[in-house]
């Protein structure tokens, strides 16, 4: 068997995407991801290691270069790093969480990131997702576990009329079709 035959594909491979000037969507970069599950101890020894610290609370992601944070629940967090090695960097994290209660989980190949942009992404994502994405309700930074249609999802936002959602590997190709079949009514708006 080739090596190709085991490398990792895309999801969408296939989709036209959109990229006009009211809606753009494209996939993200590749990044590792991981669940972060713990109390004060493992949030905050582990936001230090990781370059991005896990908020206490629902509300703006915590930040870092090329590093994000995103609160999931009371003592749950999804850790994203732009371009890193899944492996090494989850050693670091257990051997800085060790003698901590915590749990953390690789999920870098359970789901992938989907960017959606320009002005009309929130209209666009509305025609799934049940949020007030309002910039007033949903501020820049702010993110949080939705779903779109039937699928669950993370939705980030980036900026005012940009979006990260997180997806699950095997949602994404119908949260992509649903998406791309929701701007085409978006000219309309």
């Amino acid at each position: 068997m080739s090596d190709a035959a085991l490398s990792i594909r895309s999801p969408l491979q296939g989709l036209a995407l959109p990229a006009g000037p009211r809606f753009a969507l494209s996939e993200a970069p590749p990044a590792a991801r991981f669940i972060l599950r713990g109390g004060e101890g493992a949030r905050v020894a582990c936001g230090i290691a990781f370059g991005a610290e896990p908020p206490s609370r629902l509300g703006p992601a915590g930040e870092g270069v090329r590093r994000a944070a995103l609160w999931l629940g009371p003592d749950e967090w999804l850790m994203i790093a732009d371009g890193a090695d899944a492996a090494p960097l989850g050693e670091m994290l257990e051997s800085v969480l060790d003698g901590t209660a915590h749990s953390l989980v690789d999920v870098s190949h359970r789901q992938i990131g989907l960017i959606a942009s320009g002005p009309a992404a929130a209209r666009v994502l509305n025609a799934g997702c049940p949020l007030d994405l309002d910039p007033r309700a949903f501020p820049v930074g702010m993110a949080t576990r939705t779903l779109y249609d039937k699928a669950e999802i993370v939705l980030w936002r980036r900026g005012e009329s940009a979006f990260h959602v997180e997806v699950w590997r095997s949602f994404a190709p119908h949260v992509a079709a649903s998406l791309i079949e929701a701007a085409r009514g978006a000219a309309e708006w």
